[in-house]
C-alpha cells in the first residue's frame, strides 16, 4: 500500500497550540514533541542550548508542526492527548492505556513506568507508537 498522502487528504496530527504551550517549558525539550527526540534530549541536558535554541524554536514551531503532520499518521489516537498524558502521568502508564496497550499500561502503573526507564523510552518513541496504532486502526476501518 502506498503511504503517500495527497495534499487534499492532509490531516493535522499535531497541534501548534500544544507546541507553543510546551515551548514555555522548552528548556526541557518538551516542545520537541513533533518527532525530534534527539534534539529534545539535547535541550533537556543543556537547558535549550543555554536558552538560545529554545528562543530560536519559537519561530521554528510552525515548520516542525507541518513536518510532523506529513510524517505521522492521523487516526483515532490524538498525538497531543497522548503527549500530555505521557508528560504528566507517564509513570502511571495512562498514555499507554489511552493507546489500548492495557498490559504495558498496568505494568507501568505498578512499577513507576518500569522504574522511569520506560517513560524515557516513550518520550523517544511515542509519535511512532501512536502512528502505528493509527495505521492499524485505519486499515481495520478500511481507510
Amino acid at each position: 500500500m502506498n503511504t503517500y498522502q495527497h495534499p487534499s487528504t492532509y490531516q493535522d496530527t499535531h497541534s501548534k497550540l500544544i507546541g507553543y504551550l510546551l515551548w514555555i517549558f522548552g528548556f526541557t525539550g518538551a516542545h520537541r514533541y513533533y518527532g525530534k527526540p534527539v534534539t529534545g534530549t539535547i535541550w533537556f541536558f543543556t537547558f535549550g542550548l543555554l536558552g538560545i535554541g529554545w528562543l530560536i524554536d519559537l519561530f521554528l514551531i510552525p515548520s516542525m508542526d507541518r513536518e510532523a503532520d506529513l510524517r505521522f499518521t492521523a487516526g483515532p489516537i490524538e498525538y497531543s492527548v497522548a503527549w500530555i498524558l505521557l508528560t504528566f502521568l507517564g509513570v502511571f502508564g495512562v498514555h499507554r492505556m489511552y493507546q489500548g496497550k492495557w498490559i504495558s499500561g498496568l505494568l507501568y502503573l505498578v512499577t513507576g513506568g518500569v522504574f522511569f526507564l520506560g517513560v524515557l523510552f516513550d518520550f523517544w518513541t511515542l509519535n511512532t507508537q501512536v502512528s502505528v496504532v493509527n495505521t492499524i486502526s485505519n486499515r481495520a476501518a478500511g481507510r
